[in-house]
């Protein structure tokens, strides 16, 4: 578990870029999260040079840095700084 976590760690970054890129097509903003998970997956298969985990491990990995990217851009976009009173 802790190597699927720590792929899913290296190539959240790249995924959150690649769909960064991906958005600037101007897609439909519901299908974000779905296109991250299949960036994700597709990264997670691609690292296989760089692990030696096992397919589906990769593919775990890949769908968890998917979803985190799409989770680290909403919560960055919706952070708004504290107002004073």
């Amino acid at each position: 578990m802790v190597d699927i976590l720590t792929l899913a760690t290296l190539i959240a970054p790249v995924t959150a870029g690649v769909v960064q890129g991906v958005k600037q097509s101007k897609i439909s903003k519901r299908l974000v999260p779905l296109v991250a998970l299949i960036i994700g997956l597709l990264l997670g298969v691609a690292a296989f040079p760089f692990t030696d985990l096992e397919v589906v491990e990769r593919l775990w990995a890949g769908g968890i840095s998917g979803l985190a990217a799409v989770g680290l851009f909403e919560i960055a976009k919706h952070v708004t700084p504290d107002k004073e009173e």
